[in-house]
């Protein structure tokens, strides 16, 4: 081929890739789209999922579906996605823990935070610690004072180990510098019923399942009090510098079409800030700063993973 035809077919080519990419992100999508939940319905995070995938279903103009699929605390719906076709079609809305712990604790997952491509964060689960209402400590300083007192003696409620509360926990008596033990449960409902019925000296759980609890909050893990709770002081307020936050959002199997990520990139955005989703988070206690875009999202996931690969190593559930 002569240098002109050469040239000509580069030309054509680029042509036609451009034009390729022009139509599939105007026709994309052009069938129901599944976002998996890899936990089970009912929560907090299935509330907000089922919310987003709605406002995204008015931005996409195609029906977003949600799928529960639970098992193995978080991995089996997260390596789903993990394996499915990168077209947009099957998306993950799910917590960091999923992307992050698991496979750090679960070597045989069979994912990496490298399998996804991370499109926006659209909520950030703020964590709180609670006690019964009659309980005699009335602040985060009354605990702390305790533990010293009397080591060893204060035990508290958390949703397994491991899990984001025990490690916020953990980071917690590390900045107190004072030994807090665990007592590991299956759900924030069970968690709760502890401490209702004075098992533990205290519990961490998520703001959503304490809030509406009756029982007393003693520190948000928090840089700002929550406009839901105006009253409970953050940690850093009471002289603790912890405000780790299980936040999350909606993500894609690694290798998504840019054209593809885009498009769903602009959707997730005016969704996730829509009044209808907004109304949402509302309901079940998110703070206000609860969305991030993909390039931020994914640097809070990057840094999340050196934070929690760090506190796992340093309680021996990692080497």
């Amino acid at each position: 081929m002569r240098p002109g035809q050469r040239m000509v077919a580069a030309l054509l080519a680029a042509a036609l890739a451009t034009g390729t990419s022009e139509v599939r992100a105007q026709s994309y999508p052009e069938r129901v789209i599944e976002m998996i939940n890899p936990y089970s319905p009912g929560g907090a995070t299935d509330i907000m999922g089922r919310g987003l995938a709605e406002s995204l279903s008015a931005q996409l103009g195609q029906r977003v579906i949600v799928l529960n699929k639970a098992g193995a605390t978080g991995s089996i719906g997260t390596a789903a996605v993990a394996r499915a076709n990168p077209d947009g079609y099957t998306l993950l809305f799910t917590a960091a823990v999923s992307m992050v712990v698991n496979p750090l604790a679960q070597p045989q997952a069979g994912y990496t935070l490298n399998s996804f491509d991370h499109i926006c964060q659209t909520f950030k689960n703020e964590m709180v610690i609670v006690v019964h209402p009659d309980s005699p400590f009335r602040s985060v300083a009354d605990l702390v004072t305790a533990a010293k007192d009397k080591p060893g003696t204060l035990n508290y409620a958390v949703l397994g180990i491991g899990s984001v509360p025990h490690l916020v926990a953990v980071e917690f008596s590390q900045a107190a510098g004072v030994t807090f033990y665990p007592i590991p449960f299956k759900g924030d409902s069970d968690v709760m019923q502890q401490v209702y019925g004075r098992h533990v000296d205290f519990a961490v759980v998520v703001l959503a399942s304490a809030a509406t609890s009756g029982m007393r909050m003693l520190g948000l893990f928090s840089k700002n009090r929550n406009p839901a709770i105006p009253n409970v002081p953050t940690m850093r307020e009471q002289g603790f510098d912890v405000a780790p936050a299980s936040f999350g959002g909606l993500s894609a199997p690694a290798g998504l079409p840019e054209d593809v990520k885009r498009k769903l990139d602009g959707a997730c955005r005016s969704a996730a800030l829509s009044e209808g989703y907004a109304r949402v988070t509302r309901n079940v206690f998110q703070p206000n700063d609860y969305y991030a875009g993909s390039v931020d999202y994914t640097k809070a996931l990057d840094q999340d993973l050196i934070d929690k690969r760090r506190m796992l190593t340093q309680l021996g559930m990692i080497k």
